[in-house]
């Protein structure tokens, strides 16, 4: 991961290559002002003002840059990631305006995922200048987490397993003076026995585990976030093909924004109890793999049969958010990358977001908005929820009719949320299928900044 402090710096008029902002319906007026060889020069690059297009101009002995963008007065988080991923090493400034929002997406594109393969094409960092600086420390520390979401989504499942995880919230922990209790073993199995069976036929490395950090004034209103942690699922007894094998290294993508989140909480000093919630697990298949048609208990005391051993995600969330709720939280957000269905109705870049409350779904909207990480609201229908009903048992896990898979995944949790607590749950895809300026392919923070900017209005 890019060390991104540097990225970002104060403008103090030290020396810096000036980027120009245009768009199509201003270029023309916009180059008249330039010389006949710098119109030639951009001719010659077939610059017209499209978005995303970088231009380089010679000036004199010097040059300068020129970007297109929708809007050059009103930047979105991405008008400057192609400029930020194209341009040599070195520092910039804006000809004129500041960065804002687009000081984000700088950084993050020049974010390169370089654990196992070192960059050969590595240009060196480019450095922005911003006249704002109390602007700096927060476009830093969101763009910080956004990229330690790619780097563990990222990470194969054989680096990135339940250990792996512990050892992110430990890092955590020790960071911000938090308390870190994890739940393993024969307590993991009496108090989480959901996670438990979900995780028990894992190597003895891979072993299940409840991760809990607790950080903040005990008086203040609780902060419960809850991530799931599948660091790979195999489907179980279930099994995936091999299609559906292939990403199943980001099923703890949940636990990434978790984490995440909980970083971005934690360094703003959020006047909250906070509650971060990982259950950790790998979905394999042993010969004491969990089954399709059993019964298992929940730590909440609801039985739950088995429809299909591939939609482990939800129990272990049902496990720890009965936990997350023995708090009485204001508040409890969750992500997980939860349903297919998900996908199939709003694609890789839109995270289903399921509420109790309006007023919450509304808050999150609008951050998703401002913030350029859009998230799109799924309903929580009463009318369906008989879908989740065992002839045998409390809940069936999987229903088999096929229909709105999100929202049943969601009513089903909804269960094991106390009653009349504030939630909201998140089902990502943690995963970008292409890339696009500012947003590289693989692992993705989606949802993360709408629900950052949702608890800074509330809480901070």
């Amino acid at each position: 991961m890019i060390q991104t402090p540097a990225l970002i710096q104060p403008d103090r008029g030290q020396p810096a290559t000036a980027i120009h902002l245009v768009n199509q319906a201003g270029f023309a007026a916009w180059a008249q002002r330039l010389t006949p060889g710098q119109r030639a020069a951009l001719e010659a690059q077939k610059f017209d003002g499209s978005g995303y297009q970088v231009a380089i101009v010679p000036d004199g002995e010097a040059w300068f840059a020129v970007g297109g963008v929708a809007d050059p007065v009103a930047l979105s988080s991405w008008c400057l990631a192609k400029l930020s991923e194209t341009l040599p090493a070195g520092t910039y400034r804006l000809a004129s305006g500041e960065p804002g929002a687009a000081l984000f997406g700088w950084q993050t594109a020049q974010y390169r995922f370089t654990r196992y393969r070192a960059d050969e094409n590595a240009a060196g960092a480019r450095i922005l200048l911003t006249g704002e600086p109390k602007a700096i420390d927060p476009a830093v520390a969101e763009a910080r987490a956004a990229m330690l979401v790619m780097d563990l989504v990222n990470t194969p499942a054989e680096d990135m397993g339940p250990a792996a995880l512990e050892a992110e919230a430990e890092q955590l922990a020790k960071a911000h003076k938090a308390h870190l209790s994890v739940t393993k073993g024969e307590a993991l199995e009496r108090e989480y026995p959901l996670v438990h069976a979900v995780g028990r036929a894992a190597a003895r490395e891979h072993a299940p585990r409840l991760i809990h950090l607790t950080w903040g004034d005990e008086k203040a209103p609780v902060l419960a976030i809850v991530g799931k942690g599948v660091c790979f699922d195999s489907g179980g007894l279930d099994i995936k093909g091999a299609a559906g094998m292939l990403l199943m290294k980001k099923d703890m993508g949940g636990a990434a924004h978790a984490l995440a989140l909980a970083r971005l909480v934690m360094d703003a000093g959020l006047k909250v109890r906070l509650h971060l919630l990982i259950p950790a697990v790998e979905n394999a298949i042993a010969n004491n793999a969990f089954r399709p048609g059993d019964v298992l208990r929940s730590r909440k005391g609801l039985t739950v049969e088995i429809g299909n051993t591939d939609a482990e995600g939800r129990l272990i969330l049902a496990d720890a958010l009965t936990r997350a709720s023995e708090e009485n939280p204001a508040l409890v957000i969750d992500f997980a990358t939860l349903t297919g269905a998900a996908r199939v109705a709003l694609g890789p870049d839109l995270p289903a977001l399921m509420t109790r409350r309006d007023d919450t779904a509304d808050a999150l909207i609008a951050a998703g908005r401002e913030q350029d990480d859009e998230v799109w609201r799924l309903p929580l229908p009463d009318s369906y929820r008989e879908w989740l009903k065992s002839d045998i048992a409390d809940l069936n896990n999987a229903p088999t009719n096929g229909f709105a898979g999100a929202s049943v995944a969601g009513l089903f949790l909804d269960r094991f949320v106390g009653d009349d607590i504030d939630w909201a749950h998140f089902d990502t895809f943690a995963w970008r299928p292409i890339a696009k300026p500012g947003r590289p392919k693989g692992g993705a923070a989606l949802g993360l900044r709408a629900a950052w900017h949702m608890l800074q209005a509330r809480f901070g």
